[in-house]
């Protein structure tokens, strides 16, 4: 018996990181963001077992998958079940694109319906695993509800609060450098410092005026204050000015851009390898 699950991917544009000391639900992020097309695919199978078995395969090749891996444990408890995922993710890792957390919640989808569990234990899970690990901070919670999103408060619902940014676009994104440690970031307190300063500010700003423009022009503004944006992002974002506007995908060397969507894959070519993404307003769903 197999269950089948897709999850889009997720681009943060700016970000305040709020840890909750005594409830990891509560733990996660303010801010904005936008779900794209290209995400995670998975097909679970679960056989009887008199151990707990998790076998992860990743673009076909066997994978630790450290994240799905505590996600399981969490939904699943004690419970003796052999379980194998095969993962296809549309987009690499570490670059900003939320497949860590697509791809986790894909699985825990999946498997969640196979074993007929409350689908949001899933989301749960997800969350859970995610915050712990350190690789995100409310890509599972954005890429459950997709669209283009305002964080305005962070955790899972009843907590977190979520508002929608109506319209889509399509989305040029580029690769331009090494892949990014989302860990070592969340665990820099300068750093930490820093984002959450400008993050609070561009959240608060985003809710003055809900819009893509505003959304675009204040990710752009976070990138570059934060210093999370290194010399080739920045030129990358600025040479994508001349046909429309861009900025960093949070946490990856990587850009999104839109506007003159054959252009800007043509001048963002010369930094890296390109991708197109439309706005994936569905979100996380059975197939």
């Amino acid at each position: 018996m197999k269950v089948k699950c897709f999850a889009p991917g997720h681009i943060s544009g700016f970000f305040e990181p709020v840890y909750h000391p005594e409830n990891v639900f509560r733990t996660g992020s303010r801010g904005a963001g936008l779900s794209i097309s290209l995400g995670a695919t998975s097909e679970v199978f679960v056989k009887e077992s008199d151990r707990q078995v998790f076998e992860f395969f990743i673009n076909d090749k066997k994978s630790d998958a450290p994240v799905t891996d505590l996600a399981f444990k969490y939904l699943l408890g004690q419970t003796r079940i052999h379980v194998v995922v095969k993962t296809k993710l549309d987009l690499p890792l570490g670059q900003g694109f939320g497949m860590s957390a697509a791809g986790t919640l894909s699985s825990t989808m999946a498997l969640a319906k196979l074993l007929q569990l409350p689908t949001d234990e899933a989301l749960k899970a997800s969350h859970y695993a995610e915050v712990q690990m350190r690789t995100g901070l409310g890509d599972a919670l954005a890429s459950w509800f997709g669209g283009l999103e305002i964080r305005k408060a962070p955790g899972l619902p009843p907590w977190g609060l979520i508002e929608h940014i109506p319209g889509g676009f399509n989305a040029v994104l580029c690769i331009v450098d090494q892949e990014i440690d989302t860990r070592a970031v969340l665990s820099d307190a300068d750093k930490l410092n820093k984002i959450t300063a400008y993050g609070n500010y561009c959240t608060r700003k985003i809710l003055e005026k809900p819009s893509v423009e505003n959304l675009l022009r204040l990710s752009r503004s976070f990138a570059k204050k934060t210093g999370l944006a290194g010399e080739k992002v920045v030129e990358a974002i600025d040479a994508a000015d001349r046909f429309g506007k861009a900025s960093m995908c949070m946490l990856g060397n990587s850009v999104f851009a839109v506007g003159e969507t054959d252009k800007l894959c043509n001048v963002l070519s010369e930094y890296g390898r390109v991708f197109t993404a439309d706005i994936d307003k569905r979100g996380a769903r059975f197939l």
